[in-house]
């Protein structure tokens, strides 16, 4: 491993601090780190999931007493999401197709990063087919099934789309992006333990236990902290220009 086991779970504690702060589970970084970290391509999901989950758990619950989270709508976008999520976690790919499909989303997900905050300056967009019922069920599913597949939530995709059809305001897209992740990772981690064996997935859990306990920590000074040290855009532009050096070295190499 190019970093050490722990020299990795002090990243991992940083970038659960910074996506915490902001109600994301930082799912794209992790996979990122573990890809720069030479580690079995079968257990990047797995380990990266489980993170997400951890870290996006408590987010999830503060945004529900801070009354956030508008279910009536939310509901329609976790529909398929969650079964998808399973899906895709269940495919059985191989290594070559996994890292061009890691590389083409952790290069959307930079690109998504670095855009959104001029998305959120954008004018108003007509509805139109946004509109539509089917719009939330479809977004929520290729999403989900994508992020099944790779190893990640899915929020880094579906708050832009959200903020760039003017869904709702930053806040209850960002509440409903950190559910959308808690769901749609626990899916797709079930799907990549049943595609894996649950002894197989289990090794890997208990090998990586340091990383676990550090986005536990890392995700609640976060959630304590809200990232009031540095700004919020800071962390999206450093964070994008990880996952897109990530990528390139991906898909490049």
């Amino acid at each position: 491993m190019a970093f050490g086991i722990f020299g990795l779970a002090i990243l991992f504690a940083l970038t659960a601090a910074l996506y915490a702060s902001v109600g994301f589970g930082g799912g794209s970084t992790y996979i990122a780190l573990l890809a720069l970290a030479e580690l079995d391509y079968r257990s990047l999901p797995v380990i990266a999931l489980l993170c997400n989950i951890i870290v996006v758990t408590g987010g999830a619950i503060r945004f529900q007493l801070r009354d956030l989270l508008d279910w009536p709508r939310i509901w329609p976008i976790l529909a398929l999401s969650v079964p998808a999520a399973w899906l895709g976690g269940r495919v059985a790919i191989g290594e070559e197709i996994f890292l061009l499909l890691l590389g083409m989303s952790l290069a959307a997900a930079g690109i998504l990063l670095i855009a959104e905050p001029f998305i959120k300056q954008t004018e108003n967009v007509k509805r139109g087919w946004t509109g539509h019922p089917l719009f939330a069920p479809a977004i929520g599913s290729f999403i989900g099934f994508l992020s099944g597949m790779v190893g990640i939530g899915g929020g880094i995709f579906l708050a832009p789309i959200l903020l760039l059809t003017r869904w709702s305001d930053s806040r209850r897209i960002a509440a409903t992006a950190s559910v959308f992740i808690l769901v749609n990772s626990i899916a797709g981690l079930g799907g990549q333990l049943a595609k894996s064996g649950f002894d197989s997935g289990g090794e890997a859990i208990l090998a990586y236990w340091p990383l676990f306990l550090a986005v536990l920590l890392g995700g609640q000074i976060g959630s304590i902290l809200a990232s009031k040290s540095l700004p919020e855009i800071w962390i999206r532009r450093l964070t994008a220009l990880l996952i897109l050096y990530v990528a390139i070295r991906i898909l490049w190499f």
